[in-house]
């Protein structure tokens, strides 16, 4: 575990996990997001976790992108080739997770954190906050995958108009569009955030699971057919379980009440 990263491990299978780099904006140099990208794989792996979170330091940034004096030395295309597959495939462990990895963006979440932000399957806003593909200022695109994952979350006409305008996006749009599922009004320990993630906890790491992997296979472009074979693998797994027969078994029992 980095010295820049800390866990914060809570009760029925949660885990919020901050990048803890105020003073650099959070910035995703090479060795934090390949320290975030291990620790997502440990923590995700383990049989009690349901839930991660991540969030940046302060009430600032989310994350920043790239380190510029790091980024600086990349110069050729084979050198380019490898600084993005390196942080796509750091940003893969959370696209990958088996289980949901809910972004808490308590500020502005710019370039690589943009980027970072839309790799995680849902993201909570703190109201100050902001997101912005602002690569282009920099006379670039998005390099982590991030782009595809902003064209699916608000379509290509919208992505466009972020991207080509490297407009920063409030937290009332965000939401307005899809890009985020809560605009946060009483911060990371509220009770707006605690209603939005507590029902999450009330499932079953293996229902989890399942849903992580249907929504994967959809985010990796799978066919109808093997998507929906991933669904019904998932949904045998589900049915036969303890959790499903004592659900229904509630149910039943209060229906002849």
């Amino acid at each position: 575990m980095s010295s820049e990263l800390h866990i914060d491990v809570r009760e029925k299978g949660l885990v919020w996990i901050t990048i803890d780099r105020a003073h650099k904006h959070n910035a995703l140099a090479g060795p934090v997001l390949a320290a975030l990208a291990e620790t997502i794989r440990k923590i995700g792996s383990r049989a009690e976790t349901r839930c991660l979170v991540v969030r940046g330091a302060g009430d600032k940034y989310f994350a920043a992108g790239g380190d510029l004096v790091e980024l600086a030395a990349v110069r050729s295309d084979e050198q380019t080739n490898e600084m993005a597959s390196r942080a796509t495939a750091a940003l893969d462990a959370v696209r990958d997770c088996p289980v949901p990895v809910v972004a808490y963006i308590n500020g502005d979440a710019i370039g690589g954190g943009a980027e970072l932000a839309v790799a995680c399957d849902m993201r909570l806003m703190a109201t100050h906050a902001r997101i912005g593909f602002v690569q282009g200022r920099m006379g670039i695109t998005s390099a982590w995958g991030g782009g595809p994952d902003l064209c699916a979350l608000v379509g290509s006409a919208r992505s466009m108009r972020m991207m080509s305008r490297c407009e920063m996006v409030s937290a009332d749009r965000a939401v307005a569009w899809g890009l985020a599922d809560l605009e946060v009004q009483a911060g990371a320990d509220g009770d707006d955030v605690r209603a939005f993630i507590d029902p999450l906890l009330d499932r079953s790491r293996q229902v989890l699971c399942g849903i992580k992997e249907q929504t994967s296979a959809w985010r990796r472009t799978l066919s109808c057919a093997s998507a929906r074979e991933v669904e019904r693998r998932n949904l045998l797994a589900t049915w036969a379980s303890p959790e499903h027969w004592a659900a229904v078994d509630r149910f039943l029992a209060k229906d002849k009440t």
